[in-house]
């Protein structure tokens, strides 16, 4: 996303205009899909558990639990708690994650560093304080068994969001074209509706590399259509059939329908939970629109016209005591305007499968910036609109286990089954990461997020155990898929983290570097040497194989380190830090990327061309440095001889102009500085500081004007120097090197570790994207290094 683009958009957020415009423009990304629940959820709650009867108590319970889980679940948890949980405004189960990493060190992402917490969107929700939520911090800060079952949880959810996102679309397209029932003969219609729901979305997974930016102008006025003719439809059937049908919303009804039905009552809650379907993309698409313009899509239209739908569809059942199977959306809409309910249904539902997908697309683009997914494919299909994302290795895999699911299934009751497990497990999941952020960033009582925890808990539990009866009756496949999927997700981050590990254990010292030389037959070669590696610090061994093996560097070498960090996106001003590796003669530098997890990555062209122009601010801001700051020429030269890596600094987009950036100080080795100058005349003051991680003394000094101007002088013949230095090394060209791992486990390890890392991760290692694809390096300008990484 373009900071500047979000900034204007936050600054005008508070109008509402705005807000209004933003709260249409929602409908067609965020509540397709729930708005289209009212097609299945009855015909799912009635489809074998329970039968409608004449005393009209199942209908009228089965209102009742509709309102009450609407009410409480989407309009409460949702609207009114958890959309206010947002990450820089962002929402997600990865948003939550990285909001609870940041007050809480309960991150496994390897490379973090305490720079990383200067980012202006790594904002605390509030300043530490001495209170309750500190008990709790420092106990998940202890046990690192909770790190790892926090980051299951998240996988857990995120697996779900996956297999919703191959299950909503089946549903909801099945369930409009199911319309068809009405106006042809069972035998053509057993023939036709499967058919035609598989072209549907063979046609929608087709499109999908267009973007939905292309066709977005489309979706609000179809879903507003929609939402407009349910609850027109809903005020219809109220008054035509049953005005009475608003006493159905007291509780009381939901207490007599499962003393009534018992067993039955509670497995048919599996179907009435498809009432909230949909519910989690408010949150999901958060970053799209603001919290105002959500809630007021919800609060004031979207809630009303479904709870007139259901009411619509209860008014008329409650008249027409038909066998449960005829029990469906359809039934209800009046046989002259059945045809065009049926195309707006159709439109609508595709609208909502549209919103899962994209969805499903951005929460796998979340987790491959985490790592926690193989790298895939992903091409941006908007330049304006965020998160606008295709990934087409995972667009053809959903479009056949759509495909898959609606001819296996052939019916709404199992594909309901495993949609309901997998959103209630993807609501659990919320709750639980609420709970968090409202000790841990919010610093509320524990009891009140104990509260929020049961009271919410117990009925998204409810409905999970209703939909775990229904394991053989399609709710295995959720499960099945969410087993593979954690797998997947698990081995890979596991095998990134003991790769980083490994790298972290076998860097070599800043002291080999420098010794390197023509004593030793190492030459450098003309050009620019950019060596990728996920150390922030030291001498990756990759580096010192490929000395090893070709005694030969680049006359300028960077070490690049490309990293992700527990925020959604990090500005471009603040994306580079770079720094000195050695001293100024070695023309060695280290440069960390930082992106967040809905950042946008750039290729290599523009990456390289910014990279050197930020090595260019660089030196220039280090010798602005220098020479702002009263030393002699002899200090300078012992400096240059020192051999430790100096500070990192902040480089912006803006072109250097002479104002520093701010620099961050950690885990570098501090220079020894001895003074003593034959100028100096008198010493005006000595500070000495002592940081952290080291002790430093400054020294200021008074020296005359002709030596302050020869230090002067030489101080900008040297930075004219490592400028045309670095301008001749891009114009030799630039090499890429890459380390090409394959990893082992180690002798001793546990059968599971060694299926896990010999087979599961090499194997996905080879068939995904490699970091070379990824980067889009030339192959003429690719040097990769092999290693073994014995973990």
């Amino acid at each position: 996303m373009d900071p500047e683009f979000g900034k204007s958009l936050d600054t005008s957020k508070n109008s509402w205009r705005t807000s209004l415009l933003l709260a249409y423009q929602s409908l067609g990304v965020v509540y397709g899909d729930l708005s289209t629940s009212p097609l299945y959820v009855y015909k799912s709650t009635f489809a074998e558990d329970i039968q409608h009867s004449e005393t009209n108590e199942e209908i009228f319970g089965v209102l009742s639990f509709v309102f009450w889980t609407l009410t409480l679940v989407p309009l409460f948890k949702y609207v009114f708690v958890v959309l206010r949980a947002d990450d820089n405004g962002e929402g997600g189960t990865f948003a939550l994650y990285s909001l609870i990493c940041r007050h809480a060190r309960v991150s496994l992402l390897p490379n973090r560093q305490v720079a990383d917490e200067a980012l202006s969107t790594y904002k605390l929700e509030h300043h530490p304080e001495k209170n309750s939520s500190s008990g709790v911090k420092l106990y998940l800060e202890k046990h690192k068994v909770l790190h790892t079952a926090l980051l299951i949880l998240v996988l857990l959810g995120t697996c779900m969001v996956i297999g919703d996102g191959v299950l909503t679309p089946a549903i909801s397209v099945f369930s409009a074209v199911s319309g068809l029932e009405l106006s042809m003969s069972k035998e053509h219609h057993q023939y036709a509706v499967i058919p035609i729901t598989c072209f549907i979305l063979v046609c929608l997974f087709a499109l999908q590399h267009y973007g939905t930016h292309r066709v977005g102008f489309f979706f609000a006025p179809i879903v507003l259509t929609w939402l407009l003719c349910i609850s027109s439809l809903g005020i219809y059937n109220i008054i035509y059939w049953n005005p009475h049908v608003y006493q159905a919303l007291s509780p009381y009804y939901m207490f007599k329908f499962l003393k009534k039905t018992r067993k039955g009552g509670w497995m048919s809650l599996g179907g009435i939970l498809l009432c909230i379907t949909g519910s989690e993309a408010m949150f999901a698409d958060l970053g799209h629109f603001s919290y105002s313009a959500i809630q007021t899509a919800f609060t004031f239209l979207v809630y009303p016209a479904l709870i007139l739908a259901y009411m619509g569809q209860a008014a008329y059942l409650s008249q027409h005591h038909h066998t449960s199977y005829q029990i469906s959306f359809y039934v209800s809409v009046p046989e002259s305007v059945r045809w065009p309910v049926l195309i707006i249904a159709i439109l609508a539902s595709v609208v909502g499968s549209q919103a899962i997908i994209s969805g499903t697309f951005s929460i796998i683009n979340q987790s491959q910036s985490l790592s926690c997914f193989p790298r895939v494919k992903v091409i941006h299909t908007s330049d304006k609109i965020h998160g606008q994302i295709y990934i087409p290795e995972i667009n053809w895999v959903l479009m056949i286990l759509c495909i898959a699911v609606t001819i296996g299934f052939r019916d709404t009751k199992h594909m309901g089954n495993a949609s309901g497990l997998a959103v209630m497990t993807v609501m659990l999941v919320t709750t639980c990461l609420t709970s968090l952020v409202i000790i841990l960033c919010w610093h509320k009582p524990p009891i009140l997020a104990l509260f929020f925890l049961l009271f919410f808990g117990s009925i998204e539990l409810l409905y999970f155990s209703a939909s775990l009866t229904k394991f053989t009756e399609g709710a295995w496949l959720p499960i099945l898929l969410a087993l593979f999927l954690m797998t997947i997700m698990f081995v890979w981050h596991y095998a990134t983290i003991k790769k980083y590990e490994f790298d972290l254990h076998n860097k070599v010292s800043l002291e080999w570097l420098l010794a390197l030389g023509p004593s030793l037959g190492i030459a450098r070669v003309p050009g620019i040497g950019l060596v990728f590696t996920d150390l922030t610090s030291g001498i990756p061994a990759n580096f010192s194989r490929f000395v090893t093996n070709l005694p030969a560097f680049h006359r300028v070498l960077v070490f690049v380190c490309v990293k992700s960090v527990p925020v959604p996106f990090v500005p471009p001003a603040e994306r580079y830090l770079v720094g000195r590796v050695g001293p100024a003669a070695h023309r060695s530098y280290r440069c960390i990327v930082r992106y967040g997890y809905r950042d946008v990555h750039q290729d290599v062209d523009s990456f390289e061309s910014e990279l050197v122009s930020k090595l260019a601010d660089f030196i220039h801001y280090d010798w602005h440095r220098s020479q702002h700051s009263p030393h002699s020429e002899e200090d300078v030269s012992h400096s240059n001889e020192s051999t430790s890596e100096c500070r990192l600094a902040v480089i912006g987009t803006v072109a250097f102009s002479g104002t520093p950036a701010y620099e961050i100080e950690e885990s570098m080795q501090p220079a020894s500085v001895s003074i003593g100058f034959s100028t100096v005349e008198s010493v005006t003051d000595v500070i000495e500081m002592e940081p952290v991680h080291a002790v430093e003394r400054r020294v200021r000094f008074a020296i005359d004007d002709d030596s302050e101007s020869d230090v002067r002088t030489n101080m900008e013949l040297q930075l004219r120097e490592e400028l045309q230095d670095l301008l001749a090394a891009q114009e030799a060209g630039t090499a890429f090197i890459l380390g090409h791992s394959h990893v082992r486990a180690k002798q001793g390890s546990s059968v599971f570790k060694r299926l896990a890392i010999n087979f599961g991760y090499n194997f996905l290692r080879r068939n995904c994207r490699g970091p070379d694809v990824a980067l889009k390096v030339p192959p003429v300008s690719l040097l990769e290094v092999g290693m073994v990484y014995v973990v």
